[in-house]
């Protein structure tokens, strides 16, 4: 099978091109690179992918590019569409970049896919459209019409244009909702990577809160298999539309969290107190039991295994020894 990835020069992106190709599948990748953190550490990522064999090619463009998109469509038969502005802070400060990118973009790749009659599509979405709901787990049927970031705003408004295209040309769409990816590659600028370079610095953590609000920490490995059992999901013989949650099921508050990595590092933390910021939820919680039926979705990595991988990753990586 030939698929296209977008955003593969990413965190979740380069891992789940290399799954693919250990898989036997043929990826072509798609990213613009957008500085939005370090290039140098994309280009790493793609030099990962690469060593994974021959089965992959990298397209260096822009989402919004239809040229670049009818290139890359060429002989696809699915799209993985992970490319996205991210961040929910960044994106009250940015918000007509993150409709662009996020919404105009992926119609962009709906209208290419349309035109190369390439009919199966994953779509990265996110917790954050649950908002800032009380009711735990969250399960696909809840209600999510109420956003509290742009960036939130742009993932389900990508739900809803997938449907669309679903309904008009007869797409089969998996949407996965990710709740909180962590792991080797993770962006420097999330929780857990930030974290943990600064306490092993000795630097202080902005500490946002009280340090009881809690996350639905979902390590890599277990994300990507979830996307890669979706790619499956999409081969059925009529046009389907589905919602899936990918989280671990098992949320952990940001005071366990600090003293987790700090175990880890070895290293006290040093606490920095501000109020907790416009746009941060609660806590999130999936409900992974549709994923469960449908993909045989069973995250394996709990918190504390998946920090104890995370901080080894890092450890090898500062002493230059370590593969990313």
């Amino acid at each position: 099978m030939h698929i296209l990835v977008t955003g593969a020069a990413g965190f979740i992106g380069s891992h789940l091109s290399q799954r693919l190709i250990a898989e036997g599948h043929c990826v072509t990748g798609l990213d613009n690179l957008d500085p939005f953190y370090s290039v140098a550490l994309k280009r790493r990522n793609l030099a990962e992918i690469a060593l994974s064999g021959d089965q992959f090619r990298f397209i260096e463009a822009d989402l919004r590019d239809d040229h670049a998109l009818d290139e890359a469509l060429q002989g696809v038969d699915v799209v993985v569409h992970l490319a996205a502005m991210a961040g929910v802070r960044p994106s009250i400060e940015r918000p007509l970049a993150y409709v662009d990118v996020n919404l105009a973009g992926t119609v962009h790749l709906l209208e290419a896919m349309r035109r190369h009659d390439v009919r199966r599509l994953v779509f990265a979405s996110s917790s954050s459209v649950y908002g800032d709901q009380r009711k735990v787990p969250f399960s696909e049927d809840d209600s999510v019409d109420r956003p509290i970031s742009p960036y939130a705003a742009s993932k389900k408004a990508g739900e809803l244009i997938c449907h669309t295209w679903h309904h008009l040309y007869g797409l089969t769409v998996a949407c996965l909702r990710f709740f909180t990816v962590y792991g080797p590659r993770q962006r420097p600028d999330l929780a857990i990577a930030k974290f943990t370079a600064l306490i092993d610095h000795g630097d202080e953590i902005p500490f946002f809160g009280d340090g009881t609000t809690s996350r639905d920490y979902t390590f890599v490995d277990d994300t990507v298999a979830g996307v890669s059992s979706a790619v499956g999901w999409t081969g059925a013989e009529t046009p389907q539309y589905a919602i899936f949650n990918l989280g671990n099921s098992s949320p952990v508050p940001l005071s366990h969290l600090v003293e987790l990595i700090s175990r880890a590092v070895d290293k006290p933390a040093i606490l920095k107190h501000f109020p907790v910021q416009p746009g941060d939820v609660e806590t999130t919680y999936a409900d992974t039991r549709k994923a469960a039926a449908a993909l045989a979705y069973a995250p394996k990595i709990s918190i504390e295994e998946g920090i104890s991988r995370y901080v080894s990753w890092y450890r090898a990586l500062e002493a230059g020894t370590g593969r990313t």
